[in-house]
């Protein structure tokens, strides 16, 4: 695993961004998608809505996914296995990159088929506590054509990522505009945040 976490910081430090295979192994990716929350499916989740409490408004036409916020102590022990590596991980880049990580905020995703995020910054206006984004995917022998890419819009290019499952994308949230495209079948992810501050429990 130093190996991944060495790579993200490379990346993060050249780029702005980074993508790693394997994150997860395919046997926990199995054990997260066989807990009762996705087993039960989006009957159990929340639309997700643009901004933050307030300001929060659902807007069908910008994004179309549904989350499930992950309380640390209530959390599956599957998924407590991506949430210790993602802890590891914010130590190392605070480490190595002198980061002031403090926390993370992690939400089960699911976006039905079809369903797309238009291009956005994760950081918002008023709150610039989001640092780094983090999406980890479970979407078992993903195709080419069924679409899904994580589009980046970078400085000079835009450029898509499938969502295969275990690959972990982490970018600046401040910095790196990004869409989700439309897919043909429902895409599955562990979304996230680390922040320079502790996190609030979630409702």
């Amino acid at each position: 695993m130093h190996s991944h976490f060495e790579q993200i910081a490379d990346g993060l430090a050249d780029a702005g961004f980074a993508v790693v295979d394997n994150f997860l192994t395919e046997a926990e990716v199995d054990a997260i998608l066989d807990t009762d929350i996705f087993r039960e499916g989006i009957v159990n989740f929340k639309k997700a809505g643009i901004g933050k409490e307030s300001q929060l408004q659902i807007n069908e036409a910008i994004r179309g996914d549904y989350i499930r916020w992950i309380e640390k102590n209530e959390a599956p022990q599957p998924a407590r296995v991506y949430m210790d590596r993602l802890k590891d991980l914010c130590e190392y880049l605070n480490q190595s990159l002198f980061l002031s990580l403090k926390d993370y905020e992690i939400h089960f995703t699911i976006y039905p088929a079809g369903s797309y995020y238009k291009r956005h910054l994760d950081q918002f206006k008023k709150d610039d506590h989001r640092k780094l984004s983090v999406i980890c995917y479970l979407n078992k022998e993903w195709k080419d054509h069924q679409g899904g890419q994580l589009r980046m819009h970078l400085s000079d290019r835009p450029i898509d990522f499938l969502p295969l499952s275990g690959r972990l994308v982490c970018f600046r949230s401040d910095q790196i505009e990004h869409e989700v495209l439309p897919a043909t079948r429902e895409r599955l992810s562990l979304t996230g945040w680390m922040l320079d501050q502790l996190v609030d429990v979630r409702i």
